[in-house]
């Protein structure tokens, strides 16, 4: 509204054109007619302001409630509807069914529930959901933040790097501190993961990292030949996760809040 009422004043104290009053104000030229034209539909066609017409007052007067009843009508939870769709037998004409028994003459037809819902589900955000079956694959990735470390021999302070490992299925976690995460530390800490698991599951997939992949790819990576060489000999397979894909390394993601 401090807007309006500086268009106002800039239309007809100081008299200028609708293209000035638009880069003065930072709104379009068709923004500005429009709200000139609503005020002289309601009478505001001058400067000052009328007697008793402040902010709130103009904007009753440019914008007046429609008044516009309620609707008669309840709306079901449509995140409740999706989730029961995807239980064995369960139908959207069933769950209208039961939505009318509940709230008798307040439930749409079931035309207007279906389509209601159709456009509901239209507007919800899409998201790749990964099913894990145990022993197939482990996350593994560094912490972002590092670690002080006082070398009891030295008496220096050093920053550790944080390995993480985390099974799929059960989100059994296997952490350790290095001092580097280059290729040397990777392996170690590879190797004393899958002694702590007691086995070896199909799928490593690691993140990005130099000492796992040379070349980050979404369709073709090429992991790093000791690595590469890591996996044959305990027969397993590497696929490192997809660049700027943080949701195929979420088990670790929620680790790396911590």
């Amino acid at each position: 509204m401090s807007k309006i009422i500086e268009i106002l004043r800039l239309k007809y104290d100081a008299k200028l054109s609708h293209q000035k009053i638009a880069l003065a104000v930072g709104l379009s030229k068709g923004a500005i007619a429009k709200y000139v034209s609503i005020a002289a539909a309601v009478g505001v066609k001058s400067w000052p302001l009328p007697d008793g017409v402040d902010e709130q007052a103009l904007e009753r007067r440019l914008f007046p409630s429609t008044g516009k009843p309620p609707s008669r009508y309840i709306e079901p939870d449509w995140f409740v509807v999706h989730q029961e769709l995807k239980r064995k037998g369960v139908t959207l004409l069933r769950l209208w069914a039961e939505h009318e028994e509940r709230v008798g003459e307040h439930a749409h037809r079931y035309t207007q529930f279906s389509q209601r819902y159709r456009a509901w589900k239209l507007r919800q955000k899409r998201s790749m959901r990964q099913h894990h079956r145990a022993g197939e694959k482990v996350f593994i990735d560094h912490c972002g933040p590092t670690m002080p470390v006082i070398d009891r021999r030295t008496g220096e302070l050093r920053q550790a790097q944080i390995f993480v490992a985390v099974l799929g299925a059960s989100s059994y976690t296997y952490a350790e501190a290095t001092w580097t995460q280059g290729l040397e530390d990777w392996i170690g800490s590879n190797t004393r993961m899958l002694e702590f698991f007691g086995g070896v599951p199909e799928l490593l997939i690691p993140d990005n990292l130099r000492s796992a992949s040379t070349k980050a790819c979404r369709y073709e990576p090429q992991v790093n030949e000791t690595y590469l060489e890591f996996a044959r000999h305990y027969a397993t397979a590497v696929l490192p996760t997809r660049p700027r894909k943080p949701k195929d390394k979420a088990k670790c993601s929620y680790y790396l809040l911590f």
